[in-house]
């Protein structure tokens, strides 16, 4: 069994584009997990998307740390996750029609999140747990980013965005034997950014996302999946005056997970973008160690 974070999907990107298989797979209750992860990306990324450069060759290296832990909220089944990345980044981009080059290293924002499943669901211990068979699972969460990553108002690109974020979502999740589909929505609601490139002020319209996930289990805890994410929306202003960056865009992506002990698991995925108005695509490798203890283990 593996608990799906967006530490496993990349968590250095901006937060619309993860791709994040089984965010609402039940789990036992009191189970804890720690989850250490590396991600490679490649391409046109900004790890935020308002920023308005063009033509970027940017590469990332990410140190992704989170923990999770899952437990019972009015019989319920609720998990809470935080993470904080460390990244290295290089490359060349476009800003203001001059070529401008980047090379940078230091801490993202973290993001914490909380999720509930209120259908379909309930919170079981590990005993329990063993003899329950998922059907329809109907959930929601709420995820926080927080502005302390690295940030230096004179530049177009950083590692966090000086800005907080709230991204709620609704997702389902329907089990046909071994074969699972999983459906999400979210909204990621923006503050102001009230020191862009000395002093402006940026503010963005909400962005909105969605995905699709089709997930096979090969039995003995390994499972494999193809994922689909779109999102739109997140047009930008700048000290008023409306910028032309709404976005519509389509990233694929596949992820397997398989056991290396009752307690150990990894986790190897990527995505890359199909489709996109803003030219914001790139291209991500990754993988992920879990470690799980306590709820009866």
């Amino acid at each position: 069994m593996a608990l799906a974070l967006a530490v496993a999907t990349g968590a250095s990107a901006a937060s619309a584009q993860d791709i994040e298989p089984r965010a609402f797979a039940n789990t036992p209750v009191g189970v804890n997990f720690l989850i250490g992860g590396y991600a490679f990306t490649r391409g046109s990324l900004s790890f935020d998307p308002a920023v308005p450069v063009a033509e970027a060759q940017l590469r990332t290296s990410s140190l992704v740390l989170g923990y999770a832990r899952s437990f019972e909220i009015l019989g319920m089944s609720a998990k809470f996750d935080a993470q904080a990345p460390f990244s290295w980044l290089s490359g060349t981009a476009t800003f203001a029609g001059q070529p401008v080059d980047r090379e940078v290293d230091g801490f993202g924002d973290p993001r914490f999140r909380l999720s509930v499943n209120f259908l379909g669901a309930p919170a079981l211990t590990l005993d329990e747990f063993a003899a329950w068979q998922q059907d329809l699972i109907l959930g929601a969460s709420v995820q926080v980013s927080v502005p302390v990553g690295q940030y230096d108002p004179t530049r177009a690109v950083n590692l966090g965005t000086n800005r907080w974020f709230v991204k709620p979502e609704l997702g389902a999740s329907q089990r046909f034997g071994p074969l699972t589909l999983e459906t999400t929505a979210a909204v990621t609601l923006f503050s102001d950014n009230s020191d862009f490139l000395r002093g402006q002020t940026r503010s963005q319209e909400p962005l909105y996302s969605f995905q699709g996930h089709a997930i096979y289990s090969f039995g003995s805890g390994v499972w494999g999946a193809v994922d689909a994410t779109y999102f739109t929306g997140g047009r930008t202003t700048i000290d008023g005056k409306v910028n032309d960056d709404l976005l519509r865009n389509w990233r694929l992506g596949a992820t397997l997970s398989f056991p290396l002990s009752p307690r150990y698991s990894v986790r190897l995925y990527g995505s890359r973008g199909v489709s996109a108005r803003t030219g914001n695509n790139y291209d991500l490798l990754g993988i992920a160690l879990q470690y799980r203890w306590g709820g009866g283990l």
